[in-house]
């Protein structure tokens, strides 16, 4: 699996998790624990993020070639 299609299952995941929060239907326990969880999917996706920076910086521009 790729960053870019770890990444976006994690925003998948995050927005699932906000859905829930929104609706109101959480226990107080429950919604500490997602609230937990959506922290610990913001850190994977910075993680994701630099990959996808680190990457990107050695590629490179389009049209342009590496020279030998």
């Amino acid at each position: 699996m790729s960053s870019v299609e770890r990444l976006d299952d994690v925003i998948a995941r995050l927005e699932r998790a906000a859905e829930q929060l929104r609706s109101g239907e959480l226990s107080a326990d429950a919604a500490a624990t997602l609230v937990e969880d959506c922290a610990n999917l913001a850190s994977q996706a910075a993680v994701e993020l630099e990959q996808l920076t680190r990457s990107e910086a050695f590629s490179p521009a389009p049209g342009q070639d590496t020279l030998l």
